[in-house]
């Protein structure tokens, strides 16, 4: 009786560890991230990184541009450089930690344009999808996702003409706002829908609420739920209104604070606020094809723009550099207020290069492209800065500077 007893006990938990109703499965949508094993360098070639980097970086950004904010530089994983400067904010007695989030303006592109395909990987949407499938009112015909994607839209850009319309400035617009602007106002096109590349905020800025229709989730929550916490970004989230009082703030270069205006409510173009560590764990994410599988990937990093003939192009959410030798850099930087963000990815190398500021300088841009060098021949010692407009249009300073436009309740304060 023992016997059987013991038989029928190990059968019966057997059959419960095996049976369907108890195996660990994940839905569609969700993703269950192993992060993979950072590549180990010998100590040698690990010095010499180190010293080529620390000489790169004493010499260029932290000698002549204020810099105020974070440096990483990593290799197959490998944190190669890394540095902290300056502080969190300039009006208080604070440092800048590994753990500050940072507005990293454009760059939140990457992460809008790989959730769009990953939703499109599980037979949400298509890239040929039309915009009027999402929005019926919407009165621009002709385009689809794939356009809003890669900037062959066409669309007006709604940091430039949101500033010209009836909207109160007064008050934070939403995205839905916007596109209640676009319906209502109807402002011109810059092109018909795919005849050239135009970088244009409004594209992701849509993209952001066709993933909440889609998902039935806000975009700051889908993307804390769908992407953050899976990937352990701890210290990286989108920012709302609540956030006004306790977010990073951001300054002019001579250090002045540089207040939030209307624009700041929107996202999916801009506003994920993140640090250097987080971004590598973004960069190593997408090797192991966990977060969308490569063929969709490699379709992000291909380039759809060759009306004008030049070494960069854009993909889908990504620019790049194609450069001679079949040389590829995958990269998006951004500005926003005082805030400059430089991602890059050395794919031949699997170098990343991320740098953060909250002070204002164009010297980030310039360091980053330069930094390529130490790696490869990439022969960017001369730099090359895109002019993406992220931030309100605004009258030349005396010292060539744009000036941020106010709303008229700020007017009278001083902005550099």
């Amino acid at each position: 009786m023992k016997t059987f007893f013991l038989i029928t006990v190990l059968a019966l938990a057997s059959f419960c560890c095996s049976s369907p109703g108890r195996e660990k499965t994940s839905p569609d949508d969700s993703l269950q991230y192993y992060p993979p094993t950072p590549a180990a360098l010998g100590k040698t070639e690990f010095r010499q990184y180190y010293r080529e980097l620390t000489a790169f970086f004493d010499s260029t950004l932290f000698r002549f541009h204020h810099f105020n904010g974070q440096v990483l530089v990593a290799k197959n994983g490998t944190i190669l450089y890394e540095k902290y400067s300056g502080k969190a904010d300039l009006r208080k007695k604070d440092t800048m930690s590994a753990g500050t989030p940072l507005h990293i303006a454009s760059t939140s592109k990457t992460f809008t344009a790989v959730t769009v395909l990953r939703l499109v990987q599980e037979g949400r949407l298509s890239l040929d999808d039309s915009l009027s499938k999402f929005f019926p009112s919407l009165p621009y015909p002709g385009i689809t996702v794939k356009m809003l994607l890669n900037h062959r839209s066409g669309l007006p850009n709604y940091v430039h003409f949101m500033d010209k319309t009836s909207w109160d400035k007064k008050r934070y617009c939403s995205n839905e706002d916007v596109l209640g602007i676009l319906v209502k106002e109807h402002p011109d096109r810059e092109a018909s829908p795919g005849r050239k590349f135009s970088y244009c905020n409004t594209n992701y800025l849509l993209l952001a609420l066709i993933i909440e229709q889609l998902t039935g989730k806000s975009y700051p929550e889908y993307m804390r739920e769908k992407i953050f916490t899976p990937l352990q970004m701890k210290d990286t989230y989108v920012f709302t209104l609540k956030d006004t009082l306790s977010a990073t703030p951001s300054f002019t270069a001579s250090g002045t604070y540089w207040d939030y205006d209307f624009l700041d409510g929107t996202y999916g173009d801009k506003n994920i606020y993140t640090t250097a560590r987080d971004l590598l764990k973004w960069d190593q994410a997408l090797y192991t094809g966990q977060v969308i599988h490569k063929a969709l990937l490699d379709s992000a990093f291909a380039p759809y723009s060759f009306e004008r003939p030049s070494v960069h192009n854009y993909g889908l959410g990504w620019r790049m550099m194609l450069l001679p030798g079949g040389k590829k850099i995958v990269y998006h930087f951004g500005k926003w207020h005082g805030s400059n963000a430089a991602f890059a990815r050395l794919m031949d190398e699997k170098v990343t290069i991320i740098i953060l500021g909250n002070r204002f300088t164009r010297g980030i841009y310039n360091t980053a492209h330069q930094c390529y060098d130490l790696f490869g021949d990439y022969f960017q010692r001369g730099g090359n800065e895109e002019d993406e407009p992220d931030t309100l249009p605004g009258k030349k300073t005396a010292t060539g500077r744009n000036s941020k436009t106010v709303t008229p309740a700020q007017e009278t304060k001083t902005r550099r």
